[in-house]
C-alpha cells in the first residue's frame, strides 16, 4: 500500500525515534481533548458567572463516564485495524472500518439520546444543586446532541493511529480546539448564550471535516471500492 507523509514506518528503522514521532502527537491530542473542558470553563467563568462555571463543572464526571464507556470500544477496532493492515488483508480491513464507523454512528445516536432524555434524573442522583442545575441539564443536553460528530472523530482518529498516522488527528483536534476557544468567546461575550455556548463544542463544524476525512481516507487506505471522485480530489495525498 502507499504510504503518504503522514505515516510512520514502525517495521524498519531504529525504534526510538518512531516511538518518540509516535507517541509525541498521541500526547499532545490527549492533552488537548481535556483542554476542551478547561476552556469551557474558563471562559463561562470569567464571563457568566458563578452559577453558569458551577454548572458546567457539575457535569464533567459525568460527561466523562458516559463517553469513556463507548470511547473504550474505538480500541478494539484500533487493534484490529493495526493487525489486518500490517497483514495485507484489504477485505478484513475494509470491514473493519465499516464496522468501526457504524459503531460510531450508532453509539453517538445512543449516547445522544441517552443524554438528553436521562441529564436531568443524573445530575439529581448525583445531588446537583437546585440553584444549577437547570442550567448543568441545558448544558448536558445541548453537549450529547452533538455525541455523533464526537464519536465519529474518535473511531475515526483510532483507525488512522492504528496505520501509523497520529499526527492528522492531532491537526484536526489544535484546529477545533481554536473554533472552541473562538466561538465560545464569541458566544458568550457577544451573544449572552452563558452555558448553552459551552455545550455547543461537539456541534462545531470543525467535527465534521475531522469526520469525513477520517474516513475518506481510511477507506481509501483499506482499497474499498468506494472513491472520493465525487468529491473532486483526493484528501489523502
Amino acid at each position: 500500500m502507499k504510504k503518504n507523509k503522514y505515516e510512520i514506518d514502525m517495521c524498519n528503522g531504529t525504534i526510538m525515534d518512531k516511538l518518540i514521532s509516535f507517541s509525541i502527537p498521541l500526547m499532545l491530542s490527549g492533552i488537548l481533548q481535556l483542554m476542551f473542558n478547561a476552556v469551557d470553563i474558563v471562559v463561562v467563568g470569567r464571563f457568566s458567572g458563578s452559577q453558569a462555571l458551577a454548572a458546567v463543572g457539575s457535569t464533567t464526571a459525568l460527561i466523562n463516564v458516559f463517553t469513556n464507556l463507548f470511547i473504550g470500544i474505538s480500541l478494539g477496532a484500533n487493534v484490529l485495524a493495526a493487525r489486518y493492515y500490517a497483514a495485507g488483508k484489504t477485505k478484513e480491513m475494509s470491514e473493519t472500518v465499516h464496522t468501526a464507523i457504524a459503531l460510531a454512528l450508532v453509539s453517538g445516536v445512543a449516547m445522544a439520546v441517552i443524554g438528553v432524555v436521562f441529564a436531568r434524573g443524573a445530575l439529581e442522583i448525583m445531588g446537583t444543586p437546585d440553584d444549577v442545575i437547570a442550567k448543568s441539564t441545558l448544558y448536558m443536553r445541548i453537549y450529547f446532541c452533538g455525541m455523533p460528530f464526537f464519536m465519529m472523530y474518535n473511531y475515526g482518529a483510532a483507525i488512522l493511529r492504528a496505520v501509523g498516522d497520529t499526527k492528522r488527528p492531532l491537526i484536526f483536534l489544535i484546529v477545533s480546539g481554536v473554533i472552541n476557544a473562538v466561538l465560545n468567546l464569541f458566544l458568550v461575550i457577544g451573544f449572552h448564550l452563558d452555558v448553552a455556548a459551552s455545550g455547543l463544542r461537539p456541534l462545531y463544524p470543525s467535527w465534521y471535516p475531522v469526520s469525513w476525512y477520517s474516513g475518506a481516507c481510511i477507506t481509501q487506505r483499506a482499497a474499498i471500492s468506494f472513491t472520493l471522485q465525487s468529491f473532486g480530489s483526493d484528501p489523502c495525498i
